[in-house]
């Protein structure tokens, strides 16, 4: 990032910082992002009343690209290594190509938050990159922090992904 906050591509250069969390596996959960801008700092969180750990890990990366008012250049950090993989190794993009099938037998999960990602991830330039989580990165501790204290909000949200049923988790 040069002094600008614009990439070499003349996108400005933003670094998103996601975390997940979820009080049991599934149940409340929520999300925390943190994004930078040379100065500029902006933290979000939200609270789900029943969800997964993955959905909120996925939903986090949303939020943080759904913020940007303008095509930007984005390093997008996450703990999930299931987040990372799928889009750093193309296998959301090859879920959704095969119908939301992992392979013959299997449905990919959570493909609503997956195709929403998929098109966010066409609008920027987005770099996935995997942090070790609780291991002393203080904007991943920070997320941690948001999201935790997201699901224990008394004001959910309704994850209609998930409570929808088949479409958003598995039957």
């Amino acid at each position: 990032m040069n002094t600008h906050g614009k990439s070499s591509s003349g996108l400005k250069d933003v670094s998103i910082y996601t975390d997940g969390a979820c009080t049991g596996n599934p149940g409340p959960g929520g999300y925390g992002v943190i994004l930078v801008n040379g100065q500029h700092r902006a933290e979000l969180s939200q609270g789900y009343r029943r969800t997964t750990n993955n959905r909120m890990e996925i939903l986090a990366a949303i939020a943080g690209l759904e913020a940007l008012t303008e095509r930007c250049q984005v390093t997008l950090f996450s703990d999930s290594e299931y987040l990372v993989k799928a889009m750093g190794l193309g296998w959301a993009k090859r879920w959704r190509a095969h119908g939301w099938k992992r392979n013959e037998r299997d449905r990919a999960l959570n493909p609503d938050l997956w195709e929403r990602l998929l098109r966010l991830c066409e609008r920027h330039k987005v770099e996935f990159k995997w942090v070790r989580g609780h291991a002393g990165n203080a904007e991943n501790g920070r997320c941690d922090e948001l999201a935790v204290r997201a699901a224990r909000e008394s004001r959910l949200l309704v994850d209609e992904g998930y409570e929808a049923g088949p479409l958003g988790r598995a039957p």
